[in-house]
């Protein structure tokens, strides 16, 4: 397992002013949960604590996902793309990820059969 600093140093944190986009998947069913933010010290809190953590841009401020709510999700893989700007987390979720009471935030189908 890579060490933080080096993990830290895969992503290009400057391309969007130090934020960087998350994917959020279930690692047993393979659905996309959730979009969300991080900041480099959302990413160490997620690592260091095996959950979940983002940046809120209209709070500005980092967050637990479940934290208020109990819909933890549980780290289990991170991955970033081929360019350094986006992070896919593969996730354990207790409960459900949207906001909404939904399992998925893509609940909503507005093109294909």
């Amino acid at each position: 397992m890579n060490d933080l600093a080096s993990v830290l140093a895969k992503v290009d944190w400057e391309k969007m002013g130090g934020l960087v986009p998350v994917i959020v998947q279930d690692i047993n069913t393979k659905s996309v949960l959730m979009q969300a933010y991080v900041d480099q010290e959302a990413l160490r809190l997620t690592i260091k604590t095996g959950k979940c953590h983002y940046f809120s841009r209209s709070r500005k401020t980092i967050w637990q996902k479940g934290e208020t709510s109990g819909n933890i999700q549980y780290i289990k893989e991170i991955c970033i793309d081929c360019d350094g700007d986006c992070i896919l987390y593969k996730i354990v979720q207790k409960g459900v990820a949207c906001h909404t009471g939904e399992y998925s935030c893509f609940f909503e189908k507005i093109y294909g059969e």
